[in-house]
C-alpha cells in the first residue's frame, strides 16, 4: 500500500469550482479504480481564513496502480480543468 500526499493552493477565486472537480475526480477513482482504496479532500479547521489550501490523502495498492490513476480520464480532465486555478501544488509519495 502506497499513499500519496498532495498540497495544493488555489486561486481564491476558483476555490468552488476546484472543490467540485477536485470531488469528482476523488468520486470516481474510488468507485472506477480497482487499486485506489481511499481519496480525501481536505481543508484545515484551524486556518478558516486561508481555505484557498487544499489537502488530499489518497491510498494505492502500488505505484503502478497511482501510475494508472494518472492516465485515467477523469484524472486528465481534472488536471486539465485545473491548471489555471492552481496557484502551488506539491506530491509526495509514501510508502
Amino acid at each position: 500500500m502506497i499513499a500519496i500526499c498532495v498540497d495544493f493552493e488555489t486561486d481564491p477565486t476558483n476555490l468552488d469550482a476546484f472543490l467540485s472537480i477536485i470531488q469528482k475526480n476523488a468520486s470516481e477513482s474510488v468507485a472506477n479504480e480497482v487499486g485506489c482504496h481511499q481519496f480525501d479532500i481536505l481543508q484545515d479547521p484551524q486556518n478558516p481564513q486561508n481555505p484557498t489550501k487544499i489537502f488530499l490523502y489518497e491510498l494505492y495498492d502500488d505505484v503502478a496502480a497511482f501510475n494508472l490513476h494518472k492516465q485515467s480520464s477523469h484524472y486528465l480532465e481534472f488536471n486539465k480543468a485545473s491548471s489555471e486555478m492552481v496557484m502551488s501544488k506539491s506530491v509526495r509519495l509514501l510508502q
